[in-house]
């Protein structure tokens, strides 16, 4: 089974790579916005780490319905981020009316021209979430990222499930939202294709003054990825 980490420097690349991890999502600002697109200075900086880069797309926080401006600078950006050294996207939109904006998902996916696209966790925050899975097979999109619909995927296990018999192998169902090893066994046995874990601690920060944010960051944490890793290996080798 894959594990994938979220990381938003290049040092927390290269300690899922250390950790035994088989590729890392490169975001921004995942814990105050659930993950926003990073610069492509960050980009390049991450594929230097060594595994497969793939890079989240999202022009903005506050949901995933996407006007047209957002929808041309997402297409700039992946082209960008797969210039600039990435194995893949992760990426999606919505519609007003709870759907997968089939149109955008079909866009991304050309302008991905052959890289992976996985469909990122918009997928829980529709109406149908199998309606969608069929959506996305019809674009091409190669994985789903998904907590079944719950805050985390160990609540999710029969939505995943059920995400998994109607994938039949078309199309890999990664779970995500509060992953950690300890519920990666209930996961394999849900029949999910991979995991994905943010597996982070904060780090204290030097000399922060008004306007300069929190007084701490994200690191990965290459413990917490060595387990999850060795939970998933365990009960499903990896390929």
């Amino acid at each position: 089974m894959a594990v994938e980490v979220a990381v938003q420097d290049a040092a927390s690349a290269r300690i899922a790579a250390a950790a035994g991890a088989d590729r890392v999502e490169l975001c921004s600002a995942l814990a105050t916005t659930g993950g926003v697109t990073p610069s492509i200075g960050l980009v390049e900086a991450a594929v230097g780490a060594g595994l497969p880069v793939h890079v989240l797309v999202r022009p903005r926080p506050g949901g995933f319905v996407h006007d047209a401006d957002e929808r041309a600078v997402m297409l700039r950006d992946v082209r960008a981020a797969l210039a600039a050294g990435a194995a893949g996207i992760v990426s999606g939109g919505l519609t007003d009316d709870g759907r997968v904006d089939a149109d955008l998902v079909a866009r991304l996916v050309d302008a991905a021209g052959g890289a992976a696209v996985t469909f990122h966790r918009a997928i829980d925050a529709v109406d149908d979430r199998l309606s969608a899975l069929d959506a996305l097979l019809a674009a091409g999109v190669g994985r789903v990222l998904t907590s079944g619909g719950a805050a985390r995927a160990g609540d999710g296990l029969p939505a995943l499930a059920e995400l998994v018999a109607r994938a039949d192998g078309r199309i890999e169902i990664q779970a995500g939202g509060g992953v950690t090893a300890d519920a990666i066994p209930a996961l394999v046995a849900a029949g999910v294709d991979a995991v994905h874990l943010s597996a982070r601690r904060r780090v204290a920060a030097t000399r922060v003054g008004p306007g300069g944010g929190e007084a701490a960051h994200d690191l990965t944490d290459g413990d917490l990825v060595a387990a999850a890793v060795r939970a998933a290996r365990a009960l499903r080798p990896a390929p």
